[in-house]
């Protein structure tokens, strides 16, 4: 593949069946572009996980997937109110999610570490009240 694909996504935190649409269809794009199951699998996980995310903590926000020589990068974007211990928050079972969250199954806290469990490489950028920048890369050959 010599050219760069990037395909963006908006996603509405107002709507908790429409969180996941943004992965299935990048799941979509990356067969069709004849990528390799696990390589669709590792980064259609970690883009749902962060999709839910930017649902339940931040009122929703942007996602972007760019496809390049060797690796997809997905960047999500929100203006939430920020993760105020980044460290904290990647702890396995964490979370701050509400009860009528958890109510509907999400919030277990396994979002963030998900997402560093199918990448290749993950940054948190966030800013309490300004909102969370994640970039996350899954390579392949």
């Amino acid at each position: 593949m010599n050219d760069t694909l990037v395909f963006h996504f908006e996603v509405d935190g107002e709507d908790f069946t429409s969180a996941g649409q943004a992965s299935v269809q990048i799941k979509k794009n990356l067969r069709q572009l004849g990528m390799s199951p696990e390589v669709i699998r590792r980064v259609s996980i970690a883009m749902y996980e962060g999709e839910i995310n930017m649902v339940i903590h931040a009122g929703g926000g942007h996602a972007t997937v760019t496809i390049e020589e060797g690796y997809i990068e997905i960047k999500l974007e929100d203006k939430g109110p920020g993760i105020k211990d980044i460290e904290m928050a990647m702890m396995e079972g964490y979370s701050t999610a509400p009860d009528n969250v958890r109510s509907l199954g999400f919030g277990a806290g396994m979002g963030l570490p998900n997402m560093k469990r199918y990448t290749d490489f993950m940054t948190i950028e966030s800013e309490v009240g300004a909102g969370t920048t994640v970039t996350m890369r899954v390579n392949y050959a």
